[in-house]
């Protein structure tokens, strides 16, 4: 009866487990492009080359596009910009000014934190 309740908590603990660790997986950036409305206002990691840094300073806005295989997006940041071209993995939030019958408007992705460098391209 013992072994029989030690493998059953085992069993928990690693589909609970395995389910928190796909949680945390990359999201695709086509993912997030395709259905904005099914991650606004959640955090995703996105990983992909930055391209394209932007800073406007009059209004303190910084943003550059991230870009993986599926699609580009933009991405807001208070942090300093990535180097173009660097591939980089980050966490951020997803937000949309609006969601209009099922469809959102003004996605925006906002950068929370970025992970050390992965390799230079």
């Amino acid at each position: 009866m013992k072994k029989l309740l030690v493998q059953t908590v085992f069993i928990l603990a690693v589909v609970l487990l395995g389910n928190h660790a796909s949680a945390d997986g990359i999201v695709s950036i086509n993912q997030i492009n395709e259905s904005p409305v099914n991650f606004d206002g959640k955090e995703v990691k996105l990983k992909g080359i930055a391209k394209n840094p932007t800073r406007l300073p009059l209004v303190n806005l910084k943003s550059y596009v991230l870009e993986d295989r599926s699609g580009e997006i933009t991405i807001l940041t208070e942090s300093g910009l990535p180097k173009m071209n660097e591939e980089i993995t980050i966490r951020a939030k997803v937000n949309s000014l609006a969601i209009v019958k099922g469809e959102a408007l003004g996605l925006t992705v906002i950068e929370l934190e970025r992970y050390e460098q992965q390799q230079k391209i």
